[in-house]
């Protein structure tokens, strides 16, 4: 199977981090094409630049997509997901949304990661996804995730304490340690915490594996869009009908 990762990012050492876990969790059972988005933000980390990210996951898809059997929404808030799910002819896994699910299957969960403002926003994104109800709580540390990735170390006590605070003060039973920046940390912060903590990557990597088995099968189509200013990829996928 091949499976298009797309960074929306535009930071290829954040792409090669999350290429780097994905592979190790995936071993043989697929094979994944990483692509960085072609403009954007350095990193995601707020309302605007994840709006520019959604654009840049469109615009991937539109120059990569071909012959690749799932799509990987690798970037924690799933920028542009529902419009990438309209015109991919595969199935599409968002990081955020593939931890939310996995996560509430154990029971009421929390999501820690890093930059301020990503609070309100993924309170919103699982309210979106139905699951305000099995949602503990948001918290987040000072670094974004861009800072994290380039000085993990320095981050890891901060993201024990939160990911514990979520379980002893909100009653969380498993907490996401949501971020593309954040791959591989999870493991090292999990002694230190009294719930299990999920690695965001390596969820969403089990979870687009197991689409890609699946056919697409809603069988529906958008109408043909005329469009100005895309690029020659995007403005003709999103003009075929």
């Amino acid at each position: 199977m091949r499976i298009l990762l797309i960074n929306p990012n535009t930071t290829d050492s954040v792409t090669a981090l999350v290429t780097q876990h994905v592979k190790a969790v995936a071993g043989d059972a697929a094979t994944f094409i990483p692509v960085t988005g072609r403009f954007g933000a350095r990193y995601i980390s707020t309302r605007a630049s994840a709006a520019i990210a959604a654009h840049a996951a469109l615009d991937a898809y539109a120059a990569h997509g071909a012959g690749c059997d799932a799509v990987y929404l690798a970037c924690f808030g799933d920028p542009g997901l529902l419009a990438l799910r309209e015109v991919a002819e595969v199935p599409v896994v968002g990081m955020a949304e593939a931890s939310c699910l996995e996560a509430a299957k154990s029971g009421r969960f929390a999501i820690v990661t890093g930059g301020a403002l990503w609070g309100p926003m993924l309170t919103e994104f699982v309210a979106g996804i139905g699951l305000a109800d099995k949602l503990a709580s948001v918290r987040t540390i000072a670094p974004t995730g861009g800072e994290i990735a380039t000085n993990p170390d320095a981050a890891l006590t901060s993201l024990a304490r939160a990911c514990t605070a979520c379980a002893t003060e909100d009653g969380a039973e498993v907490v996401i340690l949501g971020g593309a920046a954040l791959a591989g940390l999870a493991g090292r912060i999990q002694p230190d915490v009294p719930v299990p903590v999920l690695c965001s990557v390596a969820t969403g990597t089990h979870a687009v594996i197991a689409a890609a088995k699946r056919q697409r099968d809603d069988g529906v189509r958008p109408p043909a869009l005329e469009s100005i200013g895309l690029s020659t990829e995007l403005a003709t996928l999103l003009h075929r009908k």
